[in-house]
C-alpha cells in the first residue's frame, strides 16, 4: 500500500472523530479548522503515520487547540450545542423527553463547572471513546498518570453533579419593627 493510500485510508477513517473532538475543544467553525490543519500536518509526515493513527491525530489537533488558545490568549467554550447533538443521537425513545433534557442539562452545566484538563479528560473517554491508552497517548502522558487523572476528574464531576442537583437554598426574609421586609 502507498503513502498516499494509507493516507487516504486513515483520513477516510479518523476525519469525524477528530472533527468531533476538534469541535467540543473550539466550536464547529473553528474545530472545521484546526481539523483541516490536523490531517495537513498527517499529510507533510504520512510517512510516519502511526498504527492506529487517532490518537497521533488527536494529540496534534489538541495541540493545535492549544496553540490557538495560547495566540489568541482568551478561552474557547465547549460546544455545548454539539454536545447535545452527540448526546441526543443515543437517546432511547422510550425515555421521557423532559427528565432526558433536564439530565443533560444538569450534567452539561456540571461539565462546564470543571477544569479544562478534566473536561478533556472526561470527553476524551466518553465522548470520543477512546481507551485509556489512546487517551494517555494523546495527552502525552503514561497510562497509569492518565488513569488517576480520570478517577479524580470523575469524583470532581460527581460532585458538581451533585451540586447542579442540589435544590437551591431557601432565603428567609425577615420583617423589621414596622413591617418593611430586610
Amino acid at each position: 500500500m502507498t503513502q498516499a493510500q494509507r493516507f487516504r485510508d486513515v483520513y477516510e477513517e479518523c476525519y469525524p472523530r477528530v472533527l468531533a473532538y476538534a469541535t467540543s475543544q473550539v466550536g464547529r467553525h473553528v474545530g472545521e479548522d484546526i481539523t483541516s490543519e490536523t490531517f495537513t500536518v498527517a499529510w507533510r509526515r504520512r510517512g510516519e503515520l502511526p498504527h492506529p493513527a487517532l490518537p497521533w491525530l488527536l494529540g496534534v489537533a489538541r495541540n493545535l487547540v492549544r496553540e490557538l488558545r495560547r495566540r489568541d490568549s482568551h478561552q474557547y467554550a465547549l460546544a455545548s450545542q454539539e454536545a447535545r447533538r452527540i448526546a441526543a443521537t443515543g437517546r432511547d425513545e422510550t425515555t421521557d423527553v423532559a427528565t432526558d433534557l433536564a439530565d443533560r442539562e444538569a450534567a452539561l452545566q456540571a461539565l462546564a463547572s470543571l477544569s479544562d484538563a478534566d473536561r478533556e479528560l472526561l470527553t476524551l473517554i466518553a465522548w470520543h471513546g477512546l481507551t485509556t491508552k489512546d487517551a494517555a497517548r494523546v495527552l502525552g502522558c503514561t497510562t497509569a498518570t492518565f488513569t488517576v487523572r480520570l478517577h479524580r476528574a470523575r469524583r470532581r464531576l460527581e460532585r458538581a453533579m451533585e451540586a447542579v442537583s442540589a435544590p437551591p437554598a431557601r432565603t428567609v426574609r425577615h420583617t423589621d419593627t414596622e413591617g418593611v421586609l430586610t
